[in-house]
């Protein structure tokens, strides 16, 4: 009867410890925006500035002519059909009718404006649209569907990327989650621990395109996967039990 008796405590042990992760427990939370670098402080005036290398649609209605990867024509010419312009190693692009023209650091904003200004020499009322296709947060590690994600719009929270990878995995540990930042040659590094209630508006930083998340993994993950290939054929749990029952 040893078998039988030690599988079930350690089944019934391992069950307790398997219950799914809650991030809004425990109110006493350490997590003060102080102790992040500035650079994560949210900034609800966050603009994006186009960069070297970026990948940009310029649509302006009613002009086809001049415009590249168009959003307003009856054919929706984008990335896939190549249509967009490459930002150089100068910053510049060369747009049509126009040539060259200094797009680096400038807003979506500043450079629509910018646009229109120059159009309206030859156009009443310019409508312009702009669009960056290569904005992208990358989420990594232990979630259910790691991914690089494409963000349009300016303000983009931590829990909202963690919920468009379907969340976190079994494995998570949602204590030590590094969020990692570019800013010219410097890299900076937030940990954020969402383990704990409290300060959300603290810890649910916003992200910016470039961004790099990852989500570490509990440490008994590593041993449950060496016991799963102790016995074959068994699952985690049981090979775990039946493991634990041999001594």
């Amino acid at each position: 009867m040893k078998y039988p008796l030690l599988l079930s405590v350690v089944v019934i042990g391992l069950l307790g410890a398997c219950k799914t992760t809650n991030l809004l427990v425990d109110s006493a939370a350490d997590n003060d925006v102080s102790a992040l670098d500035s650079i994560f402080w949210n900034n609800q005036e966050y603009q994006y500035q186009i960069r070297k290398d970026d990948k940009i649609t310029i649509s302006v209605w009613g002009q086809d002519d001049i415009s590249v990867g168009s959003t307003y024509g009856i054919y929706n010419s984008n990335e896939v059909y190549g249509k967009w312009l490459m930002v150089d190693a100068q910053g510049n692009v060369e747009i049509p009718k126009i040539g060259t023209l200094h797009v680096e650091n400038k807003n979506i904003i500043q450079l629509k404006d910018t646009l229109k200004s120059i159009y309206s020499e030859w156009i009443k009322v310019p409508v312009v649209d702009i669009k960056v296709l290569n904005r992208e947060i990358t989420v990594l590690g232990e979630v259910r569907d790691p991914q690089v994600i494409n963000v349009d719009k300016e303000q983009n929270t931590l829990l909202e990327m963690i919920t468009r990878c379907k969340g976190l995995e079994f494995y998570a540990n949602p204590k030590y989650i590094k969020v990692f930042r570019q800013v010219g040659q410097h890299v900076y590094v937030a940990n954020i621990d969402l383990s704990k209630n409290g300060d959300w508006h603290k810890k649910n930083i916003n992200l910016h395109p470039g961004d790099v998340v990852v989500v570490p993994s509990k440490k008994y993950k590593e041993f449950d996967k060496r016991v799963s290939t102790i016995i074959p054929f068994t699952t985690t749990l049981t090979s775990a039990a039946v493991f634990m029952g041999l001594f």
